[in-house]
């Protein structure tokens, strides 16, 4: 009943920049807190960066000063602003959400999206 869609993924050179999107739709009562994960081939998968619903963020020190989120309440949406991008960066990126479904529930589910490519050419 919950779907997280992201969008942004893509090719870009080193010193690029890309955004990523992520939307959450469905059974929502509200949102306590959104993220971004990031997992390369061969690799485990990594937090890069978290945001509350009022609005404290979080960021790895791998992205520090380099990657920005935020996020837009009356759009369910996340965003994750990439500058200054490093071959390094190269992996799949998840969102995931920590949802209420309804008024009154006692626990917060966690959904995740289906993630989104982002490929940085040296």
């Amino acid at each position: 009943q919950v779907q997280l869609v992201e969008s942004g993924g893509g090719l870009v050179q080193a010193g690029g920049s890309l955004r990523l999107s992520c939307a959450a739709s469905g059974s929502i009562f509200s949102i306590n807190a959104m993220g971004w994960y990031r997992q390369a081939p061969g690799k485990q998968r990594e937090l890069v960066a978290t945001i509350t619903s009022g609005a404290s963020t979080n960021h790895a020190d791998s992205v520090e000063g380099r990657f920005t989120i935020s996020r837009d309440n009356a759009k369910n949406t996340v965003y994750l602003q990439m500058s200054s991008l490093k071959p390094d960066d190269t992996a799949v990126y998840y969102c995931n959400a920590k949802i209420e479904p309804y008024r009154g529930a006692v626990v917060s589910l966690t959904f995740w999206g289906q993630g989104t490519q982002v490929t940085v050419s040296s």
